[in-house]
C-alpha cells in the first residue's frame, strides 16, 4: 500500500468528490455508490452514480448511516456483478459485506471498496435537527477533525453504536483505499492506497500521517472505556430470562430489526411463514395455562433466534436500534452477547475473508469445557 495525499483547495468533500470523480473519468469504474442527499436535505442515502458530473452532490463524509451499504452491494452484486463498481464504506459497512461474502450473498468481483475512517453518525433524527436548525453535520464535523478532535456538534451525540466501535478503521488488506479523516489537518487529506491503483490515479507516495495514529490511538482508548460501560449495563439489567424480558418488554414485534440488519438475509425467514400464524384458539388455550398472555405473543422468542442465528457475525453497526420504533437498545444485547460468544470462537466477524464463520463450521472440540465428550 502506498500513502498520499489529497491537498484541499476548498473544501474536503470537495475535494473527496474530485478524486471520486477520477475514478469514472479514467474508467476503473463504471459506477460508483456514494452517499448523497435526499429530497429537501434532512437525510443521506446510499445512491449509485454512473455520470462523473453528478458527484457535484454527493455527501462521502456526511455522518449519518440510516441503512448499511453492505445491503445495498449485496442488492448490486448478489447474482453477479456486471459491470466494475465502486463503493464508498464505512468499515462497519465493510465488515458487514464480508460477513455477507462467506454466506454468498455478496460478490467482490469487480468491486473497488473505498473506506473512509469512520469518527461517528448521528441518529437520522438528530442529523435531520442539525440541518433543519442551520447546522451542517459534515462541516462540523470535519472542523473538529482538523483540530485533531473526535467528536459530534455541540448539542449533539453520536449514534450508541457509534460511541463503543472499536473497529472504525479500515483494513487495508481488504480496501482498495482507505480515507484518512482522522488525520485531516485541515489543508490534507491522507490515503493509503494499493500501489497499482495509485498509478492509474497519478498519485505519488508520500509520507504516513502521525497525526492520524495519535487521533486513533485516543478514540479507541475512549471507545473501549465506552463500549465496557455499556456492557456492563447490560449484564447487570438484562441478564437472565427475566432481564431481558424487562429490556424487551416494549416489543411489537414490528421485525424492524430485522429488517435493517445487513446480516439478517434469509430470503425465507421462518418468522414471516405461517409457523407463527396459529389458529384463534391457540392463544387462549396458552392464556389459559397461566391466566394471562402478552400480545403479540412471542416476542422474546424472535430476539433470542435472531441472537442464535447471526450473533457471531453482529459487527456492531447499531442500525437495529436506530430503527426500533420502541427505542428498545436492540443493539446492545447483540454486542454483549456476540462479544461472549465471539470470543469463545476466537472469531472477529469481517476481520478476513479466509475466515469461515462459526456457522458455516463444525470441530468435534468445540464447547467440551461444557462437559461434552468426544467418542
Amino acid at each position: 500500500m502506498l500513502h498520499a495525499w489529497l491537498n484541499v483547495e476548498r473544501n474536503p468533500t470537495q475535494t473527496m468528490r474530485d478524486f471520486l470523480r477520477s475514478f469514472l473519468e479514467k474508467g476503473i469504474v463504471e459506477a460508483i455508490l456514494v452517499p448523497a442527499p435526499s429530497a429537501g436535505g434532512a437525510s443521506i442515502t446510499p445512491t449509485l452514480f454512473l455520470n462523473p458530473e453528478e458527484l457535484s452532490r454527493a455527501e462521502p463524509f456526511a455522518p449519518l448511516m440510516p441503512v448499511s451499504e453492505a445491503t445495498m452491494v449485496s442488492m448490486l452484486t448478489r447474482t453477479g456483478n456486471p459491470i466494475k463498481l465502486g463503493a464508498v464504506m464505512r468499515n462497519c459497512q465493510i465488515r458487514a459485506l464480508v460477513e455477507l461474502v462467506k454466506f454468498k450473498q455478496a460478490q467482490l468481483d469487480n468491486l473497488i471498496i473505498i473506506g473512509i475512517d469512520c469518527p461517528g453518525t448521528y441518529e437520522l433524527k438528530d442529523y435531520s435537527a442539525m440541518v433543519q436548525n442551520g447546522v451542517d453535520p459534515t462541516a462540523s464535523l470535519l472542523e473538529n477533525l482538523a483540530r485533531g478532535e473526535v467528536s459530534p456538534a455541540p448539542g449533539y451525540s453520536f449514534r450508541e453504536a457509534c460511541t463503543m466501535c472499536i473497529y472504525p478503521i479500515p483494513d487495508p488488506a481488504i480496501v482498495a483505499v482507505t480515507v484518512g479523516l482522522m488525520g485531516f489537518d485541515g489543508e490534507r487529506l491522507p490515503i493509503l492506497v494499493k500501489e497499482e491503483l495509485a498509478e492509474k490515479l497519478g498519485l505519488a507516495d508520500g509520507s504516513p500521517s502521525n497525526r492520524r495514529e495519535e487521533v486513533i490511538n485516543g478514540l479507541l482508548k475512549a471507545r473501549k472505556e465506552e463500549r465496557e460501560k455499556q456492557i456492563g449495563r447490560f449484564t447487570k439489567e438484562g441478564t437472565g430470562l427475566e432481564g431481558l424480558l424487562r429490556w424487551f418488554s416494549k416489543c411489537i414485534r414490528c421485525y424492524n430489526c430485522m429488517g435493517i440488519c445487513p446480516i439478517c438475509y434469509c430470503r425465507e425467514c421462518v418468522f414471516r411463514t405461517p409457523v407463527f400464524e396459529h389458529e384463534s384458539a391457540r392463544y387462549f388455550d396458552w392464556a389459559q395455562k397461566k391466566g394471562v398472555l402478552q400480545m403479540p405473543p412471542e416476542h422474546l422468542l424472535f430476539h433470542l433466534t435472531r441472537i442464535n442465528h447471526m450473533v457471531t457475525s453482529c459487527v456492531g453497526c447499531g442500525l437495529c436500534s436506530s430503527a426500533c420504533p420502541s427505542e428498545i437498545d436492540v443493539a446492545l444485547v447483540f454486542q454483549s452477547v456476540g462479544e461472549e460468544v465471539q470470543a469463545l470462537f476466537g472469531y472477529v466477524p469481517g476481520r478476513s475473508l479466509e475466515e469461515p464463520a462459526p456457522v458455516q463450521t463444525f470441530q468435534e472440540r468445540e464447547f467440551l469445557e461444557l462437559g461434552e465428550t468426544l467418542r
